[in-house]
Parts: C-alpha cells; sequence; structure tokens
C-alpha cells in the first residue's frame, strides 16, 4: 500500500519538533514501512502499490498508552465522592479503600467478566489512534488473581488488533493484614517466577511509597526480576520522595513513572540511566495532587517524558490517550510537540519497543490518520476525537 497526499509528522529523533514531511508518501509492505518522504522522490518500486489517498491529512505513528490498569473489577466512584467530600486518597487508602478495596473486586470477578471489561476500555483507546498498550496486573496480590489478571491481558491482544505489553506489579499494594516483607518473599517474588515460567511477562513493575512498598522492599523484586531476565520500572515519587527515583535509575529501569515528587538529582540520575520519565496528568488532576512533576529539570538533563492514561479505577478513571495529552499541556506545560513525542516515540521507549513510534523504513506499519491540519490540534483539543483511519501493522 502506498499513501498519498498527506503530511507526515514522522517524530525522527534526527528532525525537529513533529519532524514533519509535507506533500509526503508512505509505502507499506509486510506490516512495515518501506519507505516514507515527499512524494515527488517516490522510488519507482513502490508506483505499483495500491494507493491509499489521505486527502490531505496528518499522519503520524499509531499513539502508544505505556501505563494503563485496565484489567480490573469493580469501580470505585463511592471514593470520588470521598475525595470531594475532603477524604485525602491517601486517607483513604489507610481505611481500607484504594487500592486494596479493587482488589476485592478483582479476585471477585472471573476471567470472561474482567475479558469483556477490559475489551470496552480498550476499544476507547483503539478510536482514538492506540495500537499499544501497557496492562499492569497489581489487582490480586495473591498469586491465583495476579496470574488471572495477566491471562486476560495477554487475552485482549488475541480479541482485537492492538499490541498489549503486560507488567507484573506485584507489588502495588500490601494485602489487608499482611507484612510487607513477608508479602514481597512470600507471594510477590513467588509469584512472578510462575507468572514468568508460563509466558505472562513483559516487564516487572512496582509502586514505591509511604502506603505500598519503600527502596528495600522494591530492590529485592528488581533483583529478581533481573535474575528472570525482565525488565523493570517503577511508579515512583507520586505522593512523597521516598527514593524509588533513585532506584529505578540504578536498575537501568525502561520508566519511572509518576515522578510529581521527583528532584533535580533524581533527573539527572534518570538521564544517565537512559530511563524514561512517564507523565501522568489524570492522576494528578483526579487527587487533586498540587505537586507538578519537575518538566523543566527532565527538559535540562534530556530525560525523554512520556504521556499516559494511567487509567485505573480509582486514582485516574481516564480513557483517552488525546485528553492526557491535553492535560499534559495545560496542567505541566508540555509543548504539543512533546506530549505526541510522549504517547509516540517515548512511550515505545517507555516499553522497550524499537520497532514503533516513529514513522521511518523498517518500523511497524501502525499509523494514525487524522483529519487536523497541524499536529498542534491533537494536544489542543479537549474532549475531540479527531481519527480518521487507524492502520494496525500495515492493515487498514
Amino acid at each position: 500500500m502506498l499513501l498519498t497526499d498527506l503530511t507526515a509528522a514522522s517524530m525522527a529523533d534526527e528532525l525537529a519538533g513533529y519532524g514533519l514531511v509535507t506533500d509526503a508518501g508512505i509505502a507499506i509492505e509486510k506490516g512495515k514501512i518501506a519507505w516514507i518522504g515527499p512524494m515527488a522522490e517516490c522510488p519507482g518500486e513502490y508506483a505499483s502499490f495500491d494507493k491509499y489517498p489521505c486527502g490531505g491529512r496528518l499522519v503520524t505513528p499509531a499513539l502508544i498508552d505505556c501505563h494503563t490498569h485496565i484489567v480490573h473489577g469493580g469501580n470505585r466512584a463511592q471514593e470520588f465522592e470521598m475525595r470531594l467530600e475532603g477524604a485525602s486518597y491517601e486517607e483513604i487508602a489507610r481505611a481500607g479503600g484504594g487500592i486494596v478495596s479493587t482488589v476485592k473486586a478483582t479476585r471477585d470477578t472471573g476471567d470472561a467478566d474482567l475479558l469483556a471489561s477490559a475489551l470496552r476500555r480498550v476499544d476507547a483507546l483503539i478510536a482514538e489512534g492506540v495500537a499499544t498498550v501497557e496492562i499492569k496486573s497489581g489487582y490480586g496480590l495473591d498469586q491465583e488473581t495476579e496470574l488471572k489478571m495477566l491471562r486476560v491481558a495477554r487475552a485482549v491482544a488475541k480479541e482485537r488488533p492492538i499490541h498489549v505489553s503486560t507488567s507484573f506489579l506485584g507489588a502495588h499494594a500490601v494485602p489487608a493484614g499482611s507484612d510487607a516483607d513477608v508479602y514481597i518473599d512470600e507471594i510477590c517474588i513467588p509469584t512472578l517466577i510462575a507468572a514468568h515460567a508460563e509466558g505472562l511477562v513483559d516487564v516487572v513493575d512496582g509502586f514505591c511509597e509511604g502506603i505500598a512498598f519503600d527502596a528495600a522492599q522494591m530492590r529485592r523484586v528488581f533483583v529478581a526480576a533481573k535474575a528472570l531476565g525482565l525488565p523493570v520500572k517503577l511508579h515512583a515519587e507520586q505522593l512523597s520522595n521516598i527514593g524509588g527515583t533513585a532506584l529505578a535509575a540504578e536498575f537501568g529501569a525502561l520508566s519511572a513513572d509518576h515522578v510529581e515528587y521527583a528532584t533535580d538529582a533524581d533527573a539527572a540520575k534518570l538521564a544517565k540511566s537512559g530511563s524514561v520519565a512517564v507523565i501522568l496528568p489524570g492522576a494528578f488532576y483526579a487527587i487533586r495532587e498540587e505537586q507538578a512533576p519537575p518538566v523543566n529539570a527532565f527538559r535540562k538533563h534530556g530525560v525523554p517524558m512520556a504521556v499516559a492514561t494511567d487509567w485505573n479505577p480509582g486514582s485516574s478513571p481516564l480513557g483517552s490517550l488525546l485528553l492526557a495529552m491535553n492535560m499534559a499541556c495545560t496542567l505541566f506545560r508540555l509543548t504539543p510537540a512533546e506530549a505526541l513525542s510522549g504517547a509516540t516515540k517515548n512511550a515505545a521507549r517507555a516499553l522497550g519497543l524499537a520497532d514503533r513510534g516513529v514513522l521511518a523504513a523498517g518500523m511497524r506499519a501502525d499509523l494514525a490518520i487524522w483529519d487536523v491540519q497541524s499536529p498542534a490540534e491533537l494536544s489542543y483539543g479537549i474532549g475531540i476525537n479527531p481519527l480518521h483511519k487507524r492502520i494496525f501493522g500495515g492493515e487498514l
């Protein structure tokens, strides 16, 4: 297939900003991009390809949501009301709400119902041009349910045209009545080993926070992950600074996520390790956080920034990556080019996926065609979905 009559936002690293190519064409062969450039320079070998005129529209890499919790049971609308009545996220969690309440609902929900609800959520993301989504476990906190969640996440990719990257998040919260250290050693790590043996884990994640696990406890999980040859990432510095970002950098994590309370020194460590800072404005907005992530420090040190929905039932019931991009710009002052980079090439990097997120020869042909004139419109609109067509693996 040869896409014609388009403007391409290639997001290529060697090009500034969006890497715009005007009057462009994109040749697709065997599920990959074979060529991209001005149509005037199109090689003759692609002239016989089936033409798909884009009508002057903008084409970008398909979007990537690199941080979600879309496999879960129940919802936490009641906690939304509690927060509006004055309770903090931490107070709700310590009173038995928060993550632990979703754990009960997820344990009580069967595989088929978990999959059905996850598919409704992933359909909303696909409708916005998302072709890759990360899905975490973490609402089981026992071996049976953690494995169930990961199996459902794998099933999502069999039921829909989307790539799913799974993250084992056994270290998400301490089960009610449990000791954190005992849980890590006797439940979390053995469950990780079992999940890896079943081929269910792409990345290992954790929640390093005062209401979850400290850096020493997370270190044990990361050591186990590395022994299995698995990359790591970490929820770090969302509500306070207890050393999670520094730990992530030490282990060469793919990403440190949230990072509202990260410091300039943390940013320097992430830059040295090559880790991505994943910005999650939905959680910042939903729990009415006041500490913004140190975006200027990330810029200063050259830390790549990704943007994701963090779609979850408690702190970020946000089902729109386009809205997350707008919020990243409005709340954190990312530029529209940074936001689009955050939902394409930097999101791919945050998942360790080197074959997508950029329009370039040899990359996966995951594309989004938009009814917009300028790429800034993707972050400008609030509740607007200008997607014209999504191409997944070269298929319309």
